[in-house]
């Protein structure tokens, strides 16, 4: 008999039609006169419940039916007498396809994360991770279908790379080369001509600058897939192996860039709460009390824009008033977590744009401010605000919970201006004269973003810690699964 979904068996109507579901058991629990076995399936949160006549089927067959057993069951839908349901199923055929012993480790008591994130391979079967994921697939169709309503093409930048998107993070390197028996050069440093590249190239950090020679051919383009950093950092915040997300656009001013990224990230975050509810429900119960609320809020909001000068000041005067934050936030300072989550949860208590940052912690790459008329060489000014060093035009959203989720930047299109910052920063573009051509040929002004894929699902689901949003999380000293 063809299976029905269990999410349909749900919604289905159809009583004293006969279905047949195929599933995990969640719980079983017997008496002499009748079995409920909660079953799921994946394609849903909410379990079916499967009413069975003890009487009608061999003993061991029931017994063996333990939480996390999966099996099949055929049977009559009925309307349900019970509350929380409002459907079941009377069982007139049970099959089992896989036994479960009292060893599983993701039995009906509680685990913590920390045991689960041990037992990844087991984890996605419980309530949580599947929600978790299923919101996961969710803002990747919203994030799909965003760009391409928009305009956008799907464009894919390369994993393997000779560039390392200078700043972005330290590289995994990738090579064919016997580490027991590396040739060197009279210096000591690896030669990589019998290489298969025939040159040292590593795992992308970013498609950023890729993603520009898209933008500066289609006009509008997006990356979506795996970046590898590899940062020794064991925070609830990072991971080796992440997924981003990066539009770049062409004739986009910052402005426009910072619409963008509002109206994107509002998207998603709509989406989820239009597809997702049941997963959405049980997370506001079960993680966060106030994951809806806040994502509602977010919707409505209007995301303050906030220049870096104006936030240390914010930032500055709350210091006055006996704000303790463990790290300082002077201007030149590059904002830790904290500051960013004080500005979003407590100052404003909504989103935030932080624009116009210092350029000595930014990128090379990104667009500086003009200089203000009557002003010192050294001094740019932000709508009538003088700040007291250059600063570049970024745009990064910070988000309660999280701290940044998105980074962005109008991109530097003078050839003058950006061979000017290199040299004055003193970089080795070797492997980036592709990039820097784009300037010479055809330069036009564009601007672009990276959006932290897993700090949108850690936002979305109300999850405390980003190795939870992924199925199988890589960081420093764990590579299981």
């Amino acid at each position: 008999m063809k299976r029905t979904k269990i999410i349909d068996v749900l919604q289905s109507t159809e009583y004293g039609k006969e279905v047949c579901v195929k599933g995990w058991v969640r719980t079983h629990r017997s008496s002499k006169a009748v079995d409920f076995i909660a079953l799921n399936d994946g394609s849903t949160i909410k379990n079916v419940q499967v009413v069975v006549d003890p009487a009608k089927f061999d003993e061991q067959l029931l017994k063996d039916i333990t939480t996390g057993a999966c099996i099949c069951a055929v049977g009559t839908l009925v309307e349900s007498q019970g509350a929380g349901q409002s459907s079941e199923i009377q069982a007139t055929q049970l099959e089992i396809y896989g036994l479960c012993d009292n060893t599983y480790p993701m039995q009906k008591k509680g685990q913590s994360f920390e045991v689960m994130r041990k037992n990844a391979h087991m984890r996605l079967r419980t309530n949580t991770f599947g929600a978790v994921m299923r919101i996961r697939h969710n803002m990747a169709m919203a994030i799909h279908t965003y760009f391409h309503e928009h305009g956008f093409f799907y464009f894919h930048t390369p994993l393997i790379t000779a560039s390392d998107c200078e700043g972005a993070g330290n590289m995994f390197q990738v090579t064919t080369k016997n580490l027991y028996d590396l040739k060197k050069d009279e210096e000591g440093k690896i030669i990589y001509d019998d290489d298969f590249f025939g040159e040292q190239t590593s795992l992308t950090v970013s498609g950023q600058l890729e993603g520009e020679l898209g933008a500066t051919a289609l006009g509008a383009i997006y990356t979506f897939g795996p970046t590898f950093r590899a940062e020794n950092s064991n925070t609830p915040r990072h991971l080796a192996e992440f997924w981003m997300v990066e539009p770049e656009v062409a004739f986009l001013d910052q402005e426009e860039l910072m619409d963008l990224e509002e109206d994107f990230i509002k998207y998603c975050v709509r989406w989820a709460l239009d597809n997702c509810k049941d997963d959405l429900q049980f997370l506001n119960q079960m993680i966060d009390k106030t994951l809806i609320e806040r994502l509602e809020g977010t919707v409505k909001s209007d995301f303050v824009r906030l220049p870096y000068t104006e936030g240390i000041n914010i930032l500055q005067e709350a210091i006055k008033k006996g704000k303790k934050f463990e790290f300082p936030c002077n201007w030149g300072d590059d904002l830790a977590s904290e500051h960013e989550r004080y500005l979003v949860e407590e100052h404003f208590k909504k989103p935030v744009i932080m624009t116009d940052y210092p350029r000595a912690f930014k990128s090379f790459y990104m667009k500086q401010n003009e200089l203000v008329s009557g002003t010192d060489e050294h001094s740019i000014g932000y709508k009538g605000a003088v700040a007291p060093g250059p600063t570049m035009q970024g745009t990064d959203v910070l988000f309660p919970q999280i701290g940044e989720i998105i980074g962005g930047s109008v991109r530097e299109e003078s050839y003058d201006k950006l061979m000017a910052e290199i040299k004055r920063r003193e970089m080795d573009m070797t492997h980036l004269w592709w990039y820097i051509d784009t300037r010479k040929w055809g330069s036009c002004p564009h601007a672009g973003f990276g959006l932290g894929f897993e700090r949108l699902i850690l936002f979305v689901t109300g999850m405390q810690n980003i190795r939870d949003v992924i199925p199988f999380p890589r960081t420093p000293k764990s590579a299981e699964f």
